[in-house]
């Protein structure tokens, strides 16, 4: 019935302004269409005038006003960060000069030159100077543009310094997991036929690798250390999914497959974020920039950025995924999980599990 209510609406405003159009059609030949038109022109120039200091006045007002409720006013997260917002808004001032001085000409020029018996019109076809000047120019500021931003992302998608900390991000329908490699800052070998939830392993890791022995594996939440260069090293195990990071001025594709990565070094802690943006619930985000599904609104992870400090207390704290497999999930220690254990319970495990008991 709403449909039908809406259609009818629809239909309406059509006919409305179809009789409007045809009622100015008339008033045109009672007056005289001559008359009629110079008019129109006249009246059409003055609204475009007004069009466009009444819009150049409203852009003004809203940048002035959501401009604070926008991410630019807290500053960027990490060191990289601030490349990019100097890049920003280089493109910003460039494009902002160059929508003012168009628009003005668009405007000006539609008022200056109406129609008028005054004046004839003159007879312009080509000129290889202003080609050259609006196509060259326009091409050199861009070119500088993509310059800069090519290097920015070859900073921060090549190789990471070697003391990093070192995070993998793995992205499915509709959340994120993370892993930290252990006291040997090597991650496991991982393989997606061995991907098995049911049993502790969601992440598809191969328990036969001694390297995954110690790796840590958490959901929904990173932690990071302040001031020390990060890695991430993205995958996905379904569609495409984008590591989006809006406070760090980061982003990055989780693509099936194909491993992406990217680095950069937070600036602030969660708390000092807090305390700069005056708010005392501020988190920072890891959102999913890529449409990935029906659920794809609720693919938000936390990150928290503290001192190497709490990182290390934190970290203490957890259990590594491999003594969490072999224990069949309880809270055993890789110390509590001896070999005559790993082999009497490896006969109930899945075979990729099984198996890397018995090699234990």
């Amino acid at each position: 019935m709403n449909d039908i209510f809406l259609i009818a609406i629809v239909l309406m405003i059509f006919l409305l302004i179809f009789q409007i159009a045809k009622a100015s059609e008339y008033v045109s030949i009672l007056k005289g269409e001559e008359k009629s038109r110079r008019q129109t022109n006249r009246i059409n120039g003055f609204l475009l005038i007004a069009f466009l200091i009444f819009g150049l006045i409203g852009a003004w007002w809203c940048n002035d006003m959501f401009y604070k409720e926008t991410l630019f006013p807290q500053g960027a997260a990490s060191v990289q960060g601030e490349n990019i917002d100097t890049m920003m808004w280089i493109t910003i001032i460039i494009t902002g000069i160059v929508f003012v001085i168009t628009q003005v000409a668009l405007f000006a020029f539609a008022f200056k030159y109406q129609e008028s018996d005054k004046r004839k019109a003159f007879y312009f076809t080509h000129s290889n100077k202003l080609e050259l000047l609006w196509t060259g120019v326009p091409a050199i500021v861009l070119t500088v543009l993509v310059v800069f931003g090519l290097k920015y992302w070859f900073q921060f998608t090549s190789d990471a310094p070697k003391d990093s900390q070192l995070v993998e991000v793995t992205g499915h329908q509709f959340a994120w997991e993370f892993r930290y490699p252990g006291a040997d800052g090597v991650l496991g070998k991982k393989n997606y036929k061995l991907t098995d939830a049911a049993h502790s392993n969601s992440l598809g890791v191969d328990w036969s690798d001694a390297a995954s022995h110690d790796d840590i594996h958490t959901t929904a939440t990173v932690h990071l250390v302040v001031n020390k260069p990060v890695k991430f090293v993205i995958n996905s195990q379904d569609v495409i999914h984008d590591v989006g990071l809006p406070h760090f001025r980061m982003k990055m594709d989780a693509v099936p497959g194909i491993p992406t990565t990217l680095w950069f070094t937070p600036k602030y802690t969660t708390e000092e974020m807090k305390v700069r943006t005056g708010n005392n619930n501020f988190v920072y985000e890891l959102s999913c920039d890529q449409m990935c599904g029906k659920g794809h609104f609720s693919m938000r992870g936390i990150i928290i950025v503290e001192t190497q400090q709490e990182f290390n207390k934190w970290i203490a704290t957890q259990q590594p995924e491999y003594a969490k497999a072999m224990s069949g999930g309880s809270n055993a220690t890789p110390a509590a999980v001896s070999d005559s254990t790993s082999k009497k319970d490896s006969a109930s495990m899945p075979k990729p599990l099984a198996m890397a008991a018995t090699n234990k």
